[in-house]
């Protein structure tokens, strides 16, 4: 019998173009443009923007509850209002809290958002705390925490106040110097070296040494605590004035036409 036809079966080759290597190469692309239109967007959206999705990316989880990580690259988009102030609050907590040498400081630190703003009270103790005692020399905890508190506070756009108090013991170190002359130095101390660590040359609004006359405790006048260093960093508020251009908080009133200058009230 003849034997049977042998069959080769040749094996065609497709294509690139009939295979999935072109879907590669496809998504690629698709993935490179959607990245270049998210740049281009995010070089036209605004400063808070851009910050809010750096933070994103450094912090996805979403624990952290400030726009962003930090105030930062905030500058003047993010302005502490009323409704925000709490943030700033918060955010200067946790960067103190991520400072080791810091730590057994907290007690002395008490933040307290009021009708003013946002108030930074350090406390000193029986020891000092940050000041030398009787002094108005800031020791190494002092020039630490300010430092730390003005780098963070050079970032916003709000203007601070800076208070000194005292207790309501007498002081007795010099003769012709008193609890006056030692809160308001206190205070000018901490100004020197917050403008010198991060605070603008403008932002400090107003230094006021107020003695032993604001008591923190009244009904202990010579505890410890009484003797503070504040900062008060003041809400930003806009107003339209009759001239409809917007006021800032802080800004003193225009006078009516005619009428006499306010009597200045008596000052120490």
């Amino acid at each position: 019998m003849p034997a049977p036809p042998i069959i080769i079966k040749k094996k065609v080759s497709h294509g690139g173009h009939h295979g999935g290597a072109w879907k590669v190469a496809y998504a690629d692309f698709v993935t490179a443009m959607m990245a270049l239109f998210i740049v281009l967007w995010l070089m036209n959206a605004s400063k808070q923007i851009q910050v809010a999705v750096g933070g994103y990316f450094k912090d996805p989880t979403g624990t952290a509850k400030k726009v962003g990580t930090n105030l930062s690259g905030a500058g003047e988009n993010f302005r502490l209002t009323k409704q925000n102030m709490t943030e700033l609050k918060e955010q200067l907590q946790k960067s103190i809290r991520s400072i080791n040498d810091l730590e057994n400081l907290r007690k002395n630190i008490e933040m307290t958002v009021t009708a003013e703003g946002l108030r930074i009270e350090l406390l000193e103790s029986e020891k000092g705390t940050f000041f030398d005692s009787g002094s108005p020399k800031l020791n190494e905890s002092g020039q630490e925490m300010l430092g730390l508190l003005a780098k963070q506070l050079g970032e916003v756009p709000n203007r601070v106040s800076i208070e000194g108090h005292t207790d309501a013991k007498p002081f007795t170190g010099k003769s012709n110097y008193s609890n006056w002359e030692l809160s308001a130095d206190r205070a000018n101390a901490a100004r020197r070296l917050m403008q010198g660590s991060g605070l603008r040359a403008d932002q400090v609004d107003q230094v006021r040494g107020f003695a032993d006359q604001r008591l923190r405790t009244p009904h202990q006048p010579l505890e410890a605590s009484n003797r503070r260093v504040s900062i008060i960093v003041q809400y930003i508020t806009k107003d339209i004035e009759p001239d409809g251009g917007p006021a800032e908080a802080g800004d003193a009133p225009k006078e009516a036409p005619g009428s006499a200058p306010p009597e200045k009230p008596a000052s120490h």
